[in-house]
């Protein structure tokens, strides 16, 4: 059966659903340019990939399999969001310092992106990062790899399907990073960038929060 319509329509919904992906790219795009931005989607996009290879490989059974395996990734997801949530907070103040004192910016945590040299490392690091270690992600593509696409379907098309996905988050969140970092909208929030980053710190933390506060009745 050809299930490109479904692998369509759910990768669409998937991908549009707000969430840590799409507050890194605002953030990033906002804060910083187009082409941070754009690194952020690409990051995003090589994270798909990730989930798609273990699940090709057979390693997604295995996580089904050893609950305990997947809660890992799960703890492991939720601190990365609480922890990005904090340093983005935390940010938020030495940029409100920095525009006082007019310093140039440190590179003293992983979310900083404004003036490092490996600028395009550090902004695709950060993508890459947030998404390949989302057990949102996770869950998706491996839902959709065993309800929709099923085992019986040939690896080339498989590899198609998971290659479509990637492409999918990296043309979504590019458009998300054009259209921030549009010069009618990025001079308008710098001048409230302190608060910008406190807010998606907090959706971040608090992302972060409720897969704890999801998982940890499980732990017990």
């Amino acid at each position: 059966m050809n299930a490109w319509p479904a692998v369509i329509l759910i990768t669409t919904l998937a991908v549009i659903s707000p969430g840590a992906d799409f507050a890194m790219v605002t953030r990033t795009s906002l804060m910083e340019s187009r082409r941070a931005g754009l690194w952020v989607a690409l990051g995003i996009g090589c994270g798909v990939l990730v989930h798609v290879t273990y699940t090709l490989l057979g390693l997604g059974m295995l996580l089904q399999r050893l609950p305990w395996l997947f809660m890992a990734l799960k703890w492991t997801g939720a601190a990365y969001l609480v922890w990005l949530g904090i340093a983005l907070w935390r940010e938020a103040g030495v940029a409100a310092a920095q525009a006082e004192q007019a310093k140039p910016c440190p590179e003293q945590v992983h979310a900083r992106l404004a003036c490092s040299a490996p600028k395009a490392f550090v902004c695709f690091r950060l993508g890459f990062l947030t998404n390949a270690l989302n057990p949102k992600t996770a869950l998706f593509i491996l839902s959709l790899f065993t309800q929709v696409v099923g085992p019986t379907v040939a690896m080339p098309a498989q590899l198609a399907y998971g290659l479509f996905i990637a492409a999918a988050h990296v043309a979504w969140f590019a458009l998300v990073a054009c259209f921030f970092s549009a010069p009618s909208v990025q001079p308008k929030v710098q001048a409230i960038r302190p608060w910008v980053d406190r807010s998606l710190g907090c959706v971040l933390l608090g992302l972060g929060v409720l897969l704890i506060g999801v998982n940890a009745p499980q732990m017990l």
